[in-house]
């Protein structure tokens, strides 16, 4: 687990808290960061005229229970089952919504002893990559590369209280807003433009989709999710 951790924003955020963050973002209410200084500024990049990165660190007598779910425990599927437990995903009928339920169920991975998660962000990319995915559009295994396009960065998500109480701010940058704001949009392009190829690819009928989990009854342990 990393000592420096920084949180992009349109403020100054000396004092985090869990209450601060929204209901409904990818792994539950609580306080996103990353590792990288450079995904910081340009996640701090929005439509607001303002734009900070923050810097913190973690008091070293504190010791952190943590839940890579981009680690080689987990597969897509759980990232997949956590998100849609806290994101909201339009499948209230037919197929899509008895997948969704399926895996759920099955993949869903008990992050309750956890203090901190680290995994995939979801950004409006990564949101429609497994929207295809649920609904039938692209199969498991672009979906797992689609993961890994232009380098669009893990999120490290604090969400116990042990974890605020040692996370110590210790200064904050103002951000080029229109350096760091191409350079974010330049990245998703890249991405978008990447995924097209897959999507588009000679195997595009091959692997596994969405409903080969659920007519299949796949389970965690199965061999061909990692």
């Amino acid at each position: 687990m990393e000592s420096i951790l920084f949180h992009g924003s349109n403020k100054i955020i000396s004092n985090p808290t869990k209450a601060g963050g929204k209901v409904h973002n990818d792994f539950g209410q609580g306080f996103y960061c990353t590792p990288d200084i450079e995904l910081a500024r340009e996640w701090a990049c929005t439509e607001t005229p303002t734009a900070f990165a923050n810097h913190y660190s973690f008091e070293p007598s504190y010791t952190l229970e943590v839940c890579n779910l981009s680690g080689p425990d987990y597969h897509v599927l759980n990232w997949l089952a956590v998100l849609m437990v806290n994101r909201v995903f339009e499948t209230s009928h037919g197929i899509p919504a008895a997948i969704k339920k399926y895996i759920i169920q099955e993949f869903l991975p008990d992050l309750s002893g956890y203090d901190v998660i680290r995994g995939y962000r979801a950004d409006d990319s990564y949101f429609q990559y497994s929207n295809l995915f649920l609904s039938g559009t692209i199969s498991l295994e672009e979906l797992s590369r689609a993961m890994r396009l232009g380098n669009l960065g893990e999120q490290v998500f604090l969400k116990s209280e042990k974890a605020f109480e040692a996370l110590v701010f210790t200064s904050a940058e103002i951000v080029d807003r229109d350096v760091y704001l191409a350079k974010r949009l330049a990245r998703e392009s890249k991405a978008r433009d990447a995924f097209q190829k897959i999507k588009h690819g000679p195997e595009v009928f091959d692997g596994i989709f969405a409903i080969d989990v659920y007519r299949n009854k796949m389970k965690n342990d199965d061999p061909r999710l990692r």
